[in-house]
């Protein structure tokens, strides 16, 4: 099967694009191809998407969200197999697929409840006889740029609350994951959405993405991916003064006191750490743990890391999936063998995995290293997989400046039965999500997602704060006395 782009309500041919493999991480089958586009199909989305646009902010947002109650009813009925697709592309476990497809649905409703709620504001004037009014506007075409690990949560993220919103766009997915924007795509086709409201744009970030930032018809660029990639489309979209809104990497930190429920605290991070085989921007990559607990702690994170079964994500017994690719495996890998050389002591893991049960697929052993050095490397970059650094304190004082030292700022998590000592973490930690007694993941759609320093820049995904990337704010004064009045000086 060949993946092509989804244009102005319908399938565009191939013409003479290349395409490349869709490779199933768990085996290493090929399960389909998908479009290598260029700057042209950009440029006829973008066409199909400003036409659309026009009469698509004039539809009254009730009506557009009722489309969205429809794709999100439709995702429903087809939530287990939307679940295998994912697992197949992605390779999270079937549990965790099932999860993101939920996370989808719940956005869909969530957005359609904002049409009747795009508010603004109404405030008193200094004038007599004047009426003040702020509105939400919609801004145009957008662009979504997302990518492989969460290939339909994050893309519901920012389509929903832009089409709710009045926007058309331009949908990028991550070529290692396109088949769950295929299964979007017939979703938009069927519910009906006007033609050029949704497209797809299947193809690589230096030729799509580059097209799509470079766009002058293309106002906001929503871009989910890594803080260096992140970097460059900020440069590059500063150029063109759109709005850009980034959500990046992390380097997140659970931190265990003294007085925290080790078993509990041991669940959170197995789970954090290792749920999509730690490709998480989420994922625990570190825990900073209270010297007295650290050992109890150690021990009970190998006693469960014994009952994580690892394979293809299909099995319902399977906890740990493969990682994406060949050069995931290289990544982790090569921080292993950092870690190793700047003395951390490996009690756990550390191998690529290899077997008849896991012949073709991409498998990493879950690492857990202790005695790390908080400024080491991989203490301080993002590994993207499934690896935890121990770091030993004495104070939650010292645990939050060691949270803080990294240069992201996406989630943070404390384990402690001390009500002041969760009052202060959530207060000091500089991140943009935080949990007490949980992991460093399980975000829920109807609040923020994002973070500080270089997770982003300043905007969010999710909740009510993503129609903010979407819209514009238009202040009305309407001014009903019959004469002219000026404000600031006709006050008296």
């Amino acid at each position: 099967m060949k993946l092509n782009n989804y244009i102005n309500g319908s399938w565009q041919d191939a013409g003479g694009a290349d395409y490349t493999a869709v490779v199933n991480p768990a085996n290493g089958e090929t399960l389909c191809e998908v479009r290598l586009s260029g700057m042209q199909d950009v440029d006829e989305a973008v066409k199909a998407a400003k036409r659309a646009q026009k009469e698509w902010a004039l539809v009254p947002a009730p009506k557009r969200a009722d489309y969205l109650y429809e794709i999100g009813r439709l995702m429903k009925e087809r939530k287990e197999h939307l679940a295998q697709v994912l697992t197949k592309e992605m390779g999270k476990v079937i549990e965790e697929g099932r999860g993101e497809v939920q996370e989808g649905i719940d956005m869909a409703f969530y957005m359609a409840g904002e049409g009747r709620r795009l508010f603004g504001e109404t405030v008193p004037s200094e004038l007599k006889d004047k009426f003040a009014m702020s509105v939400r506007a919609p801004i145009g075409v957008v662009g979504l740029i997302t990518p492989w690990n969460f290939p339909v949560a994050i893309a519901t993220w920012k389509s929903f609350p832009a089409i709710v919103a009045g926007n058309t766009f331009i949908w990028k997915p991550a070529t290692e994951t396109p088949m769950m924007a295929y299964e979007m795509a017939k979703i938009f086709d069927e519910v009906g959405l006007p033609p050029g409201v949704a497209n797809v744009v299947f193809g690589s970030g230096g030729e799509v993405g580059t097209a799509m930032i470079e766009h002058p018809d293309i106002r906001v660029i929503s871009f989910t991916g890594s803080t260096e990639t992140g970097r460059h489309v900020a440069e590059l979209g500063g150029r063109h003064l759109k709005k850009v809104s980034l959500e990046m990497g992390g380097k997140n930190a659970v931190i265990v006191m003294n007085d925290a429920d080790l078993d509990l605290a041991a669940e959170g991070i197995l789970w954090s750490a290792f749920g999509t085989a730690g490709q998480r921007c989420t994922a625990c990559s570190r825990v900073i743990v209270h010297r007295d607990v650290k050992k109890e702690l150690e021990e009970r994170l190998l006693e469960q890391m014994k009952g994580l079964t690892i394979g293809d994500g299909l099995d319902e017994s399977v906890k740990v999936g493969p990682v994406i690719n060949a050069s995931a495996l290289e990544k982790i890998h090569g921080y292993v063998e950092i870690g190793k050389k700047e003395g951390a002591k490996l009690l756990a893991g550390g191998n690529v995995l290899e077997g008849d049960s896991l012949k073709g697929g991409y498998y990493y052993e879950p690492t857990l290293f202790t005695d790390v050095k908080w400024d080491s490397r991989i203490a301080q970059e993002e590994i993207f997989g499934p690896v935890i650094s121990l770091i030993e304190v004495d104070s939650l004082d010292e645990a939050i400046e060691v949270n803080n030292s990294v240069a992201y700022g996406l989630s943070s998590s404390i384990f402690t039965r001390d009500v002041n000592q969760a009052f202060r973490a959530q207060r000091d930690l500089d991140t943009g999500i935080v949990y007490v007694n949980a992991g460093t993941t399980g975000a829920e759609i109807h609040l923020p997602f994002g973070g500080t320093k270089g997770t982003g820049n300043g905007h969010r995904d999710s909740g009510v704060a993503a129609l903010d990337v979407f819209t514009e704010w238009k202040s009305i004064y309407v001014d009903y006395s019959g004469k002219l009045q000026r404000a600031q000086i006709d006050t008296e």
